[in-house]
């Protein structure tokens, strides 16, 4: 792939997944954003190849991924594996979080 980060061809999507955030996106982000979390800097709906990570932190390649009920389905968790796999050979390190889990904020300690 030609550009493997932040497509332009998925500019617009982006731009809708951020404009259309679930609760649970607009809690994380609220804990992400402006260097909040170990002053790291997060953004969100950034694109690696064909697939749009809910939160990256560049300096560290780390992905986070809030997952709602349609992640539970056998095929999404195949297509998660398989998503995985594709930005792990980036070098991106992939966690995964649960959209109760962080209404909840029961992901807190996880994070440290």
């Amino acid at each position: 792939m030609k550009f493997p980060f932040n497509n332009k061809i998925l500019r617009d999507r982006r731009r809708d997944l951020r404009k259309n955030q679930t609760k649970a996106e607009e809690k994380m982000w609220q804990l992400l954003r402006n260097r909040k979390f170990r002053g790291l800097r997060f953004v969100r709906q950034f694109s690696v190849g064909p697939y749009i990570l809910d939160f990256y932190c560049p300096s560290i390649r780390l992905a986070i991924e809030l997952d709602g009920e349609i992640h539970s389905r056998k095929d999404s968790q195949i297509y998660d594996k398989e998503r995985t796999k594709y930005l792990e050979g980036f070098n991106i390190k992939v966690i995964r979080f649960k959209n109760e889990e962080v209404i909840r904020k029961e992901f807190a300690p996880l994070l440290g």
